[in-house]
C-alpha cells in the first residue's frame, strides 16, 4: 500500500508489509477425546448423547405455570443465586 500526501518536502508512506497469518491454536481436544473413549466412560458418554437437551414438557408446564400465578416468583433470590454463582459474594 502507497500513500502519499501530494505536500512537497513530505516523505511519502512506502509501503506496508503484512504479517504473517496468527499460528493456529494447538488441539488440546485429542488427548480429552482419548480419555472419555475408555470402557468405563463410554456407557456414560452414549446415554448423554441419547438425552434431549432440555424437557420441552416440563419447560411449557413452567411457563404456563409462571403466567397463571401459580408458581412464585422471587427476582431478589434469583439475583442473589446469580450473583453468588458469578462469584459476586
Amino acid at each position: 500500500m502507497r500513500i502519499s500526501s501530494g505536500t512537497p518536502g513530505v516523505m511519502p508512506v512506502q509501503t506496508v508489509t503484512e504479517t504473517a497469518p496468527a499460528e493456529a491454536p494447538k488441539a488440546a481436544a485429542p488427548a480429552a477425546s482419548a480419555a472419555l473413549q475408555s470402557s468405563v466412560l463410554q456407557p456414560a458418554v452414549q446415554a448423554l448423547k441419547e438425552m434431549p437437551d432440555f424437557d420441552h414438557a416440563k419447560v411449557a408446564m413452567l411457563r404456563d405455570a409462571l403466567a397463571k400465578g401459580e408458581l412464585p416468583f422471587n427476582a431478589g433470590k434469583l439475583a442473589g443465586v446469580i450473583q453468588r454463582f458469578h462469584g459476586g459474594q
